[in-house]
């Protein structure tokens, strides 16, 4: 199991606050075959200083201007070498120390291309204020709002070849369209590791402001439309109303 190459990716933008708790889970994982790529966007604090420190570690540094996190990402995936690709947000960090090494025994006992598991959400403290239990796959529950925790979604490297990149044009929704597209038109069945595999810190990107969770839902909209979900108009409010149950 240890000779499946897992290679990591971690997109930082002025993340000093965050960042140093990403890489120090990343490096604490009990699985060595790890390629850890980092690409900031640019950063104006000390988030490449902390980099810098763990150069021995990271094989791949990047930093300069971007077009936002999926374009990063899509830099990631570019430069990524592995069998398996994932991505860890810099401000976020895994639950425990064997996370990619289950992962990696996920491919290689059940040969899926995808794996994917749980998440919560923790506040500043540390406290967790949220559960997000995926649940076992059923192609259907995308047309009620379903949709894996994109922080623990596992694929191989040919579905990016194959099937292609984030797609820039739906905007926070990115990486719902990429899971609609690889998951539900092409069908590709993934592999449930049920269990919490990364802590998130609340306050994400499309959730900071009104203005952007109506931009996200509309994001959502218009990934569903093109990928023929049944009924759109459902789908974006039930996808929201299904995050009320991660509070209990």
């Amino acid at each position: 199991m240890q000779d499946l190459k897992i290679s990591l990716i971690t997109v930082t933008f002025n993340a000093e606050k965050t960042f140093l708790n990403c890489i120090e889970s990343v490096i604490a994982q009990d699985y060595s075959n790890i390629e850890y790529i980092v690409i900031d966007g640019g950063s104006t604090d000390k988030t490449i200083n902390i980099a810098e420190n763990y150069k021995h570690f990271i094989k791949y540094l990047v930093s300069e201007p971007d077009h936002g996190i999926y374009d990063a990402m899509n830099k990631g995936i570019c430069l990524a070498t592995g069998e398996v690709i994932g991505l860890l947000n810099a401000d976020d960090m895994f639950a425990k120390k064997n996370i990619l090494s289950q992962v990696a025994h996920s491919f290689r006992q059940t040969e899926t291309n995808v794996v994917y598991g749980d998440l919560d959400y923790i506040d500043e403290k540390g406290t967790v204020v949220r559960k997000w239990r995926s649940g076992s796959y059923k192609r259907a529950r995308f047309n009620f709002g379903w949709m894996p925790p994109h922080p623990t979604f596992y694929c191989k490297r040919i579905l990016f070849d194959q099937l292609g990149c984030y797609t820039l044009a739906y905007g926070t929704a990115a990486d719902y369209e990429l899971m609609l597209r690889f998951l539900f038109v092409h069908q590709i069945k993934p592999y449930y590791l049920e269990q919490v595999m990364v802590l998130m810190r609340t306050g994400g990107a499309s959730n900071r402001h009104l203005k952007n969770r109506i931009k996200g839902l509309l994001n959502d909209l218009k990934a569903m439309r093109k990928h023929r979900i049944w009924l759109p108009i459902l789908t974006v409010i039930l996808k929201p109303l299904r995050k009320i149950t991660q509070y209990f």
